[in-house]
């Protein structure tokens, strides 16, 4: 097996890896946002904030997870590493 090539395996894993991990931010990231809303708009706080902050977190983590497997050749914050060809030999 040569060194550039990934096994599709492991391209799939690394799929699943960057939804989960964006799954947590975006959860843990809306849920604080939702409760700091519930503390600040509210004169004690309330479940429905947070509930609601947890649920747009899984609906933005689970887009960007439906993206990332359906359109695999669109490239959104990923590294790209360029191969030069070799042109020194042209055919007649």
């Amino acid at each position: 097996m040569a060194t550039g090539d990934v096994r599709s395996e492991d391209e799939l894993g690394e799929k699943w890896d960057r939804c989960l991990q964006d799954g947590g931010i975006k959860i843990a990231g809306s849920t604080a946002v939702g409760f700091v809303s519930s503390m600040l708009l509210c004169k004690r706080p309330h479940a429905w904030p947070l509930t609601l902050g947890i649920g747009i977190g899984i609906g933005m983590a689970f887009t960007n997870c439906q993206r990332e497997f359906q359109n695999p050749y669109l490239l959104f914050g990923q590294k790209l590493k360029v191969v030069k060809k070799d042109t020194t030999t042209q055919e007649a």
